[in-house]
């Protein structure tokens, strides 16, 4: 006869009482940020507010909520001269607008950082600011500098709070496949890439899987964004346990997968709370999405792989030294997010990580996992290394899809 001390009913009521406690700890003891609401609007409200009275030659620009489609027929009824005109005008604008041409987002996005940069460079000398604030206005003026050094592709840019971004590595208009990064908490535009330890950035990320997806087929013509265009969790507090963040990022996540050009394959590749935005974002993604990989997963708020309700392939690693396993792999009451994607009972494809180190060490060159993560990116199913050494994860599993 089974003990009431060892049902698993007891246990999960432990799992989750101890759950709660960490996050209330965590959010008491400082270990979770919350930035003070400024009011006004943002940059980019105001810049969009802009937009909606601008005009070019007479006609009247699409509305702000304009869907991708009609942005995309307007901006292609318009030439080279008068593109170029409106993303100087309205730069931040065009910049963030689905629909806009890359090349014209790039643009725009160029003459957005460079008045972001001046903004910044005004800080670093204003007496009214303290050396603390002085100095974070330095960080982002660097930052906002590097951003447009040589030919890098930015395809969204906003300053306001701690900054969002997304740039593109390749050609987005020639890819034939194109990869998604979607990092977790802690990402902002000062984070987004870095100098020590490259690789746990989304720039790096994103570097590190072009150059191994060209390794791994050269003939294929890929293109990598990193994304960090969603309002990131600060710290491992509450809002890492909830899924606001992943709720809104999921609806940007969504709108970009549906409205890049072509006609490309696109696999996303969700790191830690990045999981949680492609989790809530799988059941309204387009079908041109064939694959959604996870790393260092706290969770995708589904039960299932087939929970999800998305047709794309979903594929799972961990590292065997990543905390990320200890944490309970539950949801209740808003808190935790679900059944941990690399257990069996979860049903996707778990793949090999050896090789990588700890929480982020996914994207370290050399490793199974970025191996991994490139052959799905370029559609080498058969090549990919599963966790288990045998051939389970090329099984049809994890997704409608084979």
């Amino acid at each position: 006869m089974t003990s009431f001390d060892s049902s698993p009913h007891l246990n999960a009521w432990r799992a989750l009482l101890a759950l709660a406690v960490v996050f209330v700890m965590l959010a008491t003891t400082g270990w979770t940020v919350v930035r003070n609401h400024q009011g006004g609007s943002s940059p980019l409200e105001a810049a969009m507010s802009a937009w909606e009275r601008g005009g070019i030659d007479g006609r009247p620009l699409p509305g702000s909520h304009a869907s991708a489609d009609q942005v995309a027929r307007f901006f292609a009824s318009l030439s080279t001269a008068q593109q170029r005109r409106l993303a100087s005008r309205h730069p931040l604008a065009v910049g963030n607008m689905s629909g806009v041409p890359p090349k014209v987002r790039y643009a725009a996005n160029r003459t957005s950082l460079a008045k972001a940069r001046e903004v910044e460079r005004q800080r670093m000398d204003d007496e009214r600011l303290s050396d603390v604030g002085r100095h974070e206005a330095g960080r982002r003026m660097h930052r906002f500098d590097s951003l447009m050094s040589g030919d890098r592709q930015i395809l969204a840019f906003d300053p306001t709070g701690a900054g969002r971004v997304a740039e593109v590595i390749g050609d987005l208009n020639r890819a034939q496949r194109v990869s998604v990064v979607v990092p977790g908490v802690d990402t902002n535009v000062l984070t987004f890439q870095k100098t020590n330890g490259r690789y746990t950035a989304p720039r790096g990320m994103a570097n590190a899987l072009y150059r191994e997806e060209r390794r791994q087929s050269p003939d294929t013509r890929t293109a990598v964004i990193a994304w960090a265009d969603y309002t990131a969790p600060v710290g491992v507090g509450v809002d890492a346990a909830t899924a606001k963040r992943a709720e809104d990022g999921a609806e940007r996540l969504e709108e970009l997968a549906r409205t890049l050009p072509g006609t490309s394959e696109i696999a996303l590749y969700c790191h830690s709370y990045g999981s949680v935005v492609c989790g809530v974002a799988a059941d309204k993604l387009p079908g041109r999405v064939s694959d959604i990989a996870v790393a260092g997963s706290p969770g995708m708020r589904s039960g299932t792989a087939g929970g999800l309700g998305t047709g794309a392939r979903v594929w799972a690693m961990r590292d065997a030294d990543d905390w990320i396993a200890d944490i309970p792999h539950l949801e209740f009451g808003g808190l935790g997010h679900g059944a941990d994607p690399v257990s069996a009972e979860f049903g996707a494809r778990v793949v090999s990580a050896r090789g990588a180190s700890g929480h982020t060490g996914y994207f370290q060159p050399g490793t199974d996992s970025l191996r991994n993560f490139a052959r799905i990116g370029v559609g080498a199913y058969q090549s990919v290394n599963c966790a288990g050494g045998d051939d389970a994860c090329r099984r049809t599993t994890g997704a409608a899809v084979a």
